[in-house]
């Protein structure tokens, strides 16, 4: 699973029901949070430091206290990016068209080219052609989004049928086999993980350091899965499984971790330690 550096919106939003609170955060204790990652407190307050000139992050001050919250924007995205997760691995209904995105952007502005692929896989696109991309989940407001956000007009976006047993069929973009081996190690680490959750076994650290690397590597998925209905995969594509794993063993770690980031916030923001709570995933 994922090493010690964790992303801090995983913290920060990671579904402790903190988003819906508009209040800072205290320095002191977001720093405790990260290192329960094994993270050091000088590269913490650089990492907070680095989320702050790039505008992820607020910042208030009282007195000799520094606290945090994140942006509006950002905050946004969190919560769109946990409701996506949250609701991926539901064998969707499919109409059989897919979203497509040709685009061109200039070599002066690689970096919003750069943004946009990134972006766009988020969104489950993959690159049919260099600058044509597809997705079945996504939308053509999904898409426009992107688009309109990183403001990106030399684009058009189109949707579209095809036949997925054709040589080139959007569905031979994605490395199947590949990804259902990462399935597969996923499965494997997450079972023991349930079972020790289960039994008892599971400390309140221990809890929210797995829960939190639990989110991260499940979160990649919806960027690598196609994201079509079961009908249009592999037999036996291991997709189910995975979010049956993953629901049952981030719920019942959600208590325990609870209970820590009560700890480590009451120690210097009692109402932060107050408001968490954890949320499920149905």
């Amino acid at each position: 699973m994922a090493g010690p550096a964790v992303p801090l919106g995983l913290l920060v939003g990671q579904r402790h029901d903190w988003l819906g609170h508009d209040r800072h955060r205290s320095s002191a204790g977001l720093i405790d949070l990260l290192c329960e990652f094994g993270i050091s407190r000088s590269s913490a307050r650089a990492a907070m430091n680095r989320l702050l000139r790039r505008a992820v992050v607020e910042v208030r001050k009282s007195g000799r206290q520094t606290f945090y919250r994140l942006a509006g924007q950002a905050a946004e995205r969190v919560s769109a990016g946990a409701r996506r997760i949250a609701a991926f691995g539901l064998d969707p209904d499919w109409d059989g068209h897919w979203t497509v995105v040709a685009f061109s952007v200039p070599e002066d502005r690689r970096d919003s080219r750069h943004l946009l692929r990134s972006r766009l896989r988020w969104f489950g696109f993959a690159p049919l052609y260099d600058a044509v991309w597809v997705s079945a989940s996504a939308t053509a407001a999904d898409a426009q989004a992107v688009l309109k956000e990183l403001d990106i007009i030399t684009a058009t976006v189109l949707r579209g049928t095809t036949d997925l047993t054709a040589d080139r069929s959007p569905l031979a973009v994605w490395d199947l086999d590949a990804l259902a081996e990462v399935y597969a190690s996923f499965i494997d680490e997450t079972r023991p993980l349930l079972q020790e959750a289960l039994a008892g076994q599971v400390t309140p650290r221990h809890a929210l350091i797995a829960r939190t690397r639990l989110m991260d590597t499940y979160r990649r998925f919806p960027s690598v899965d196609p994201g079509l209905p079961s009908d249009y995969m592999p037999n036996e594509w291991p997709r189910d499984e995975a979010r049956a794993l993953f629901t049952q063993a981030y719920n019942a770690l959600g208590p325990l971790a609870e209970t820590r980031i009560k700890q480590i916030m009451g120690a210097h923001d009692g109402d932060a330690a107050a408001q968490a709570r954890f949320q499920s995933v149905n």
